[in-house]
């Protein structure tokens, strides 16, 4: 690891003064369990650390018109242990649950969890599947943008070099939803996993009234399944409707052939995954997980 300067700002104001200062050179690190680990491979080399992990402000969730607003310094173990979370969005608590390991997950932040970009992580899928937006934040003002257009290819965000990312906001499902995370694991549980799959499903009179869908691990980013939505908003959930929808997905796949699986095998399971996912989520909004 090449040697650097580090600062510890202590307010957000700060450390977006010293990222202006800095430019180019500098690198964001909270949690660190992404970008250090980088860097002990010589993946990145930057020459200047800015260290935010005790800023104030940063570290809290809260509720207000219809969605939750995590800070971008909340510990996904966090998540997991909040009794709120796992009422409001109990999703959210059992997909951060999946991450890697405890020790991990009383490390890394939600924040710093996504702008590291990689697509193999966990929560980006069910974030999407909930709609989520991030809050940037630089010297010249606040803008907030949907997840799927924040993630732009591997390891690529649309976070500019002077911006901090300071929330992620996540409405409420509608009354009554049921919401769903599946991972392929092919080797230990801490692992990255083949492929994942998340579902949000609301139900009226035996119909989809709402339902999105993501999956990852099998494209440059998580990918949220649009046509499959198409397909089954408004209609009475049967295994044939939900294994075509799931099949679309497919379309969007676009893996690598790695240590867990090859390209070809892992777009097999994305539609495989997705409907696993949709039915886990349809017996959880009180529908039948097998459509009849």
């Amino acid at each position: 690891m090449n040697s650097f300067e580090f600062f510890a700002p202590g307010s957000v104001e700060e450390a977006l003064d010293l990222l202006v200062q800095k430019g180019d050179d500098a690198k964001v690190v909270a949690g660190g369990t992404g970008l250090i680990n980088m860097m002990k491979q010589r993946l990145v080399n930057p020459e200047v650390l800015i260290f935010i992990g005790k800023l104030s402000g940063l570290d809290s969730v809260s509720f207000s018109d219809g969605r939750a607003r995590l800070g971008a310094l909340v510990r996904h173990q966090d998540l997991v242990r909040s009794s709120e979370i796992r009422q409001a969005l109990p999703l959210l608590a059992e997909t951060y649950g999946h991450v890697a390991t405890v020790r991990v997950r009383n490390f890394a932040t939600v924040g710093g969890g996504l702008v590291h970009g990689d697509p193999n992580q966990d929560p980006q899928v069910s974030l999407l599947a909930l709609n989520a937006e991030v809050v940037l934040r630089s010297k010249n003002g606040t803008r907030t943008m949907p997840l799927g257009d924040f993630m732009v290819d591997y390891y690529e965000t649309a976070i500019r070099q002077d911006e901090l990312l300071v929330d992620v906001l996540v409405p409420l499902p509608p009354s009554g939803a049921g919401g769903a995370y599946l991972k392929f694991l092919p080797r230990t549980a801490d692992d990255y996993a083949t492929v994942s799959a998340a579902a949000v499903v609301a139900l009226k009179d035996g119909a989809i009234s709402d339902v999105r869908l993501a999956f990852g691990s099998a494209a440059p980013t998580a990918k949220r399944c649009a046509e499959a939505e198409r397909m089954l908003t408004g209609q009475k959930p049967t295994p044939e409707l939900l294994r075509s929808a799931a099949e679309t997905a497919k379309d969007l796949a676009d893996p690598v052939s790695d240590g867990r699986g090859s390209a070809g095998y892992k777009k097999e399971m994305v539609p495989v995954f997705i409907r696993r996912a949709l039915e886990k989520a349809l017996e959880r909004a009180g529908g039948s997980g097998n459509g009849r």
